[in-house]
């Protein structure tokens, strides 16, 4: 990006007339340039879409398509311009405007969730899935994608881990065995997963460790879980709250494989290396 910039420079002196129109205006507006094309550019400069498309050529690329790209790339935001967006956001939000008070929700359960990673239960938690000899996810049908894609992601950091739901009485599978040694089961609660309490209380005496996450309202006990990780209160009673859910597990999931370390990278090698060769996608 700080080529392109000073190579706007060099033409803004020493360009033709309509390059020196384009620079200037490249310059002054590239946080902009994401929502502009040649001919919305040309618009506005009284040129020709090809005379704009001639410029950016001349710069090395092949139309503004190109110029986007490296701009999501490499610009981020500065610290006033993120402080300016919030301040908006939050003048937005107090006058009630909808989506404002929805985003402005939505990053306070962040921030919730990102206080919860540096809490010793998080750490708990991250630690006993890290080891357990085999991992089960339980939850309701609805969530089984959101169950399907944590488990993906700690493919790549271990062995043994799979995911139930209550279609066709699978979470029987749990007692199949007479006991159960060092195994370890997740359950990811909502309003909807009615079983989750009995499914806690007997896989404990069966002799699973629990891992609980939950919304914060719910009235778990104590003893049913050897972790819980509470999620934010959602919006309404009627809500799943799925989006600190998904980011919930997100970071669950990357915690879990920062902690597995090095071998974490290798299964990734190994596992891109043979989907290669059988012609799969490594979706993690």
């Amino acid at each position: 990006m700080e080529d392109f910039v000073h190579k706007l420079r060099q033409y803004a002196k020493t360009g033709t007339p309509a390059e020196r129109r384009i620079a200037k205006y490249f310059t002054e507006h590239l946080n902009d340039l994401p929502f502009e094309t040649a001919a919305s550019v040309a618009d506005r400069l009284d040129l020709s879409p090809m005379t704009v498309g001639r410029f950016l050529r001349a710069l090395g690329y092949q139309g503004l398509d190109s110029v986007k790209v490296e701009i999501r790339e490499t610009v981020t935001a500065s610290p006033a311009q993120l402080q300016s967006a919030m301040s908006e956001l939050h003048a937005d939000a107090a006058a009630g405007k909808p989506l404002a008070v929805l985003v402005a929700e939505q990053i306070q359960a962040l921030h919730h969730i990102y206080h919860l990673t540096a809490q010793p239960h998080w750490s708990e938690a991250v630690s006993l899935i890290s080891t357990a000899r085999e991992v089960s996810i339980a939850t309701h049908a609805r969530l089984s994608s959101l169950a399907n894609h944590f488990c993906q992601r700690l493919t790549q950091a271990r062995d043994g881990v799979r995911t139930l739901d209550a279609a066709d009485n699978r979470f029987a599978e749990l007692f199949a065995r007479l006991a159960v040694d060092d195994a370890l089961l997740v359950i990811i609660d909502c309003r909807r997963f009615a079983k989750a309490r009995l499914l806690a209380r007997t896989a404990r005496r069966y002799g699973y460790k629990v891992v609980l996450i939950s919304p914060q309202q719910a009235d778990w006990m104590a003893d049913q879980s050897n972790v819980m990780l509470a999620l934010p209160p959602a919006r309404a009673p009627d809500l799943d709250n799925l989006p600190p859910l998904i980011a919930l597990l997100d970071c669950l999931s990357e915690s879990v494989i920062l902690q597995v370390g090095e071998e974490a990278a290798l299964r990734r090698r190994r596992m891109m290396e043979f989907a290669t060769v059988l012609g799969e996608t490594v979706n993690h």
